[in-house]
């Protein structure tokens, strides 16, 4: 009922590029799209290089310098090698003319986590050492007490602070993905603590980085709403930039949650949020595990996306754990119930339409085998009850339930998604396969088919001919076969009648129906058949009273299906439920 899934990669391309750099000094625009490395910088009509304009080449190498990924080609084109917002900041520099040879020696590195939301690479330089740090605006910014303009650093006044928050916060309105750029000159003999080296710095700049969703995300939404599903974003990105995709992509998220702002929530104050299908940004992996176990005490069935390790608690957590397959971690995978092949969110959402077709098409199976199974034991037992001879040999019920049933009855398990599947409430968790409904439908088509099989015995024995009783017995054993070959359509679905299906939607099922008629038509007109099932043959007229028999049951079947639809279209369902417990 509740689908927690996080932005990049799953409802977005996880393609990233640089589209805006802001500089203290001005802004500007980069061109070219995916990984390639083509493009330029410009500032309105005029073209920049990063030759003549040293805050830009000190942002694009401190990009290039704090940074574990890489771009390469091959007969395909250019792809990432590495995280996709590392890759961008790559692809960058090198259209500014920069690139990683002659890259100067590493000396130390403070990795990014959840919790730091910073990355920090320390390397020899000409001065001594020199600290390149980038990662999310706000935590950079209360870091840096410098900026550069100019090609000269100066003092960060607040002016120049609010002016950096402000752009930040219209690109992330923007949906772009924001990330800061500074550094620090440091002396040989400094302390390289994190403490003692991520503070002080100069502010080079902001990257806004595109990352476009994919095509399928929107619609993938809309048919999850349809379906009773809520979505509710949990990402690393900023509010302003979820809440720009959420509204891009048609959440109905209308509020973001920071990860600060959670943690301050006591229990109620989360579910209320959670109620509002609110987005969660800067979410670190414990809040994570919080919101599934919110989440299922509300009664919900959780599905969670992740990718890392520190993911792996809340995948475990929840019902169906999803791993992402092309970016995640071995360890999120092993954790996970289902791991998605191509991290894409509109797959889940097929997934689900997938499990709810496979799950109508076991009910359909079934019903339809107990229904048959029904008959035989209302015919047999009535039968014994009226003391009349033995209505179907042993060898005959084995050809029933064996060879004619099987057949139709597997073929209803391809049968496809019927129409407006994805517009129901989920399915309660503890829903039987058979409720009070079903079972009183099995009861009485099974009722019918036991009598009507019964009533062609008895119609064959009271007719006075030499030989009746083969004749009888060889009537009922094939007009319950036909009568089930008919009763098969009133399950090839549930609700909707067969002129909405389509008669011809499943060609396998008609295949074995036709099998099924035939091997029961050898097996009243094929001499060794005859002897082994013990029967004889039959005349014309006598088909045309079995088919009279047996078109009842098709044609109450739809009249009840078209009744149950006109009632659906009366009451409106809501488009999703609270509370399935």
């Amino acid at each position: 009922t509740v689908i927690c899934t996080d932005k990049t990669g799953t409802l977005k391309k996880n393609e990233m590029t640089v589209q805006r750099i802001w500089l203290p000094s001005r802004e500007l625009e980069v061109t070219g799209v995916g990984y390639a490395p083509e493009g330029e910088f410009r500032h309105g009509d005029e073209r920049i290089s990063p030759g003549d304009h040293p805050d830009l080449r000190h942002l694009l190498e401190t990009g290039l310098r704090c940074n574990r990924a890489s771009v390469t080609q091959d007969e395909t084109g250019w792809y990432a090698v590495g995280d996709p917002t590392e890759a961008a900041l790559v692809v960058a520099a090198r259209k500014g003319g920069l690139d990683s040879d002659g890259a100067p020696q590493l000396v130390n590195e403070f990795s990014f986590d959840s919790r730091r939301k910073r990355m920090t690479v320390i390397q020899e330089h000409s001065a001594g050492l020199i600290a390149h740090v980038k990662g999310a605006p706000e935590v950079v910014l209360e870091r840096c007490t410098r900026l550069l303009k100019g090609g000269e650093e100066r003092d960060l006044s607040d002016a120049d602070r609010e002016a950096a928050i402000s752009t930040y916060e219209r690109l992330a309105g923007e949906g772009l993905r924001t990330l800061a750029l500074a550094r620090r000159v440091l002396p040989r003999d400094a302390e390289l603590g994190e403490d003692q080296v991520e503070r002080d710095l100069t502010l080079l700049g902001l990257v806004g980085i595109i990352d476009p969703p994919r095509r399928e995300v929107p619609e993938a939404v809309q048919l999850a709403y349809s379906a009773g599903i809520r979505v509710l974003m949990i990402t690393g990105d900023a509010s302003a930039t979820a809440l720009a995709v959420a509204k891009k992509i048609g959440l109905r998220a209308r509020r973001a949650v920071t990860s600060r702002e959670l943690a301050a929530m006591d229990d109620e104050e989360l579910r209320a949020a959670l109620e509002e299908e609110a987005i969660f940004s800067r979410v670190a992996p414990e809040h994570k595990m919080r919101i599934v176990t919110l989440l299922q005490g509300m009664g919900d069935v959780v599905a969670m996306t992740g990718d890392g390790v520190n993911d792996a608690p809340a995948l475990k957590k929840a019902d169906v754990g999803t791993a992402m397959g092309l970016r995640g971690t071995d360890v999120a995978k092993g954790a996970s119930d289902m791991i998605l092949l191509d991290d894409n969110f509109a797959t889940i959402i097929g997934a689900v339409e997938e499990g709810r077709r496979q799950y109508d098409n076991i009910q359909k199976f079934v019903r339809y085998l107990l229904s048959s199974n029904t008959a035989e034991i209302v015919a047999i037992f009535l039968n014994i009850v009226l003391g009349g001879p033995l209505i179907l040999l042993p060898v005959q019920i084995l050809w029933i339930n064996l060879v004619t049933d099987g057949m139709t009855a597997v073929a209803l398990g391809v049968e496809p998604a019927e129409r407006g599947i994805m517009e129901r409430r989920p399915r309660p968790p503890r829903a039987p396969l058979l409720d009070h409904g079903s079972i009183l439908r099995i009861l009485l088509l099974g009722g019918y088919m036991g009598l009507g099989t019964l009533w062609l015995f008895r119609h064959y024995l009271a007719a006075g001919i030499e030989d009746a009783l083969p004749l009888a017995q060889t009537a009922a054993f094939t007009g319950l076969v036909l009568i089930e070959k008919v009763n098969v359509f009133n399950f090839r679905s549930l609700r909707q009648p067969l002129t909405r299906i389509g008669f011809f939607s499943n060609p396998l099922l008609l295949i074995a129906w036709v099998v099924s008629a035939g091997l029961q038509a050898c097996a009243v007109y094929v001499p060794f058949l005859q002897r082994a099932m013990h029967t004889v043959p039959l005349r014309g007229v006598d088909w045309a009273l079995m088919v009279l028999v047996a078109a009842p049951i098709l044609v109450v079947g739809e009249v009840y299906k078209w009744s149950l639809r006109r009632r659906e279209r009366r009451e409106a369902v809501p488009a999703h439920t609270r509370d399935i417990r």
